[in-house]
């Protein structure tokens, strides 16, 4: 029975172990120049309707260290619901390749690919989830800190789809997970409603008090370009700053899903400072994404 990775609920907490040893492994080849050719032949289609550098780049690099082909289809290539309907794109894609990855605006579309599709479908971001970031964090902060159990992990800005995702990982897992947003700018409800360690704030200091981790993503996600401005203003206090992270534990880590606006949701000396693990967490996209590809394809 075949598997799909389009929300963090699609897994069980043994099976985010089994990814992460995978990834572990992979990581180790990649970096000792072992071949690990595990997906030869196999085909992976990217369907992009929202435009990505790490998106794009960790998953067509890493199907093609794993011996496989990715085929990269932009938004004017597919027009999902346009051209065709996304069931009927969903069934010409499962005649032709082995996994299908999207990166969509409204999560529907790639959960009707899913439903749709006779192979893995990956969610590589929708407007509810960015399942594949989260996992690439967990995994740093496993490589960074060890076991997440007892760990402490505040999220500070934007309640958006990273942000969900995070809540659904503190279901599946259980590490303590603060998250400081302006009044309206909250998380997902139906989300935070199961989330026992969730703990919700409208002050980022309350949040980020004592904490192992800080997070934080853009105000301003792409097609939100309006309401950019007035999302400076309501967020002013929320920024990841030296004033901010003094109430975090010395040897906190800092991190950010990219891009970043630089001196909005966090200044230049935090993102290249000591505390920053920033890089490491982007490189991790590509690790965990091919255990991610790898795991579905034995599933399959």
């Amino acid at each position: 029975m075949k598997k799909d990775f389009v929300t963090m609920f699609d897994l069980k907490k043994n099976e985010i172990s089994e990814i992460f040893e995978l990834a572990k492994t992979l990581k180790e080849s990649q970096k000792k120049g072992v071949e690990h050719r595990i997906l030869k032949d196999k085909t992976l289609a990217m369907v992009f309707e929202k435009p990505s550098l790490r998106t794009r780049v960790t998953f067509e690099t890493g199907m093609t260290q794993l011996g496989g082909h990715a085929i990269y289809l932009a938004p004017s290539d597919i027009q999902l619901g346009k051209r065709e309907t996304v069931p009927d794109a969903a069934k010409n894609l499962s005649r032709w390749v082995d996994i299908v990855m999207a990166r969509v605006f409204a999560h529907k579309t790639v959960d009707d690919l899913a439903k749709s599709s006779s192979i893995p479908v990956i969610n590589g971001l929708s407007d509810l989830e960015h399942p594949c970031q989260i996992m690439a964090d967990l995994f740093t902060v496993f490589e960074k800190k060890g076991p997440l159990d007892g760990l402490t992990i505040a999220y500070v800005g934007d309640g958006n789809n990273v942000c969900n995702s995070f809540v659904a990982a503190s279901i599946l897992l259980g590490f303590s997970l603060r998250i400081a947003t302006p009044a309206g700018y909250e998380p997902e409800k139906t989300y935070t409603e199961k989330a026992a360690n969730t703990v919700l704030s409208i002050d980022p200091i309350e949040a980020v008090a004592d904490a192992d981790i800080v997070y934080t993503d853009v105000w301003a996600s792409m097609g939100q370009e309006k309401e950019a401005a007035e999302r400076k203003k309501v967020f002013k206090k929320f920024q990841l700053n030296t004033d901010l992270l003094k109430h975090a534990k010395k040897d906190h880590l800092v991190m950010h899903c990219l891009p970043a606006h630089r001196g909005e949701e966090i200044t230049d000396e935090i993102i290249d400072g000591p505390h920053s693990i920033v890089f490491d967490e982007a490189e991790n996209r590509l690790h965990v994404q091919k255990g991610i590809m790898v795991w579905l394809s034995q599933q399959h």
